[in-house]
């Protein structure tokens, strides 16, 4: 998947992935009532920030890695139709690996 958009810095392009439509007993939750997702996959990166020795420090994910990032965090953004979400590297939480 090409996108066109790049961020900057040490910013980073997420695309949510979709919350859980039901629960473990199987009731099927509505739209009102879901929570907003929190995991996401990396769609793209940004070089890193430079630090105050003029260093440029490496992210910690790579595009195509799945991240838990905080709840509020970041600035929702829609393009060609599809709905990213802009973080700062310091709001991604972890890696997920499975």
């Amino acid at each position: 998947m090409a996108t066109t958009i790049k961020p900057l810095e040490d910013r980073i392009l997420i695309q949510p992935l979709e919350a859980v439509q039901t629960t473990a007993s199987g009731l099927v939750i509505p739209d009102t009532a879901k929570e907003k997702p929190q995991e996401g996959k990396v769609i793209a990166t940004g070089p890193g920030r430079i630090d105050d020795k003029g260093n440029r420090v490496p992210l910690d994910v790579a595009e195509g890695d799945v991240v838990i990032f905080s709840k509020y965090g970041g600035t929702e953004v829609k393009y060609d139709g599809q709905e990213y979400l802009l973080l700062n590297a310091r709001d991604i939480l972890a890696v997920v690996s499975k």
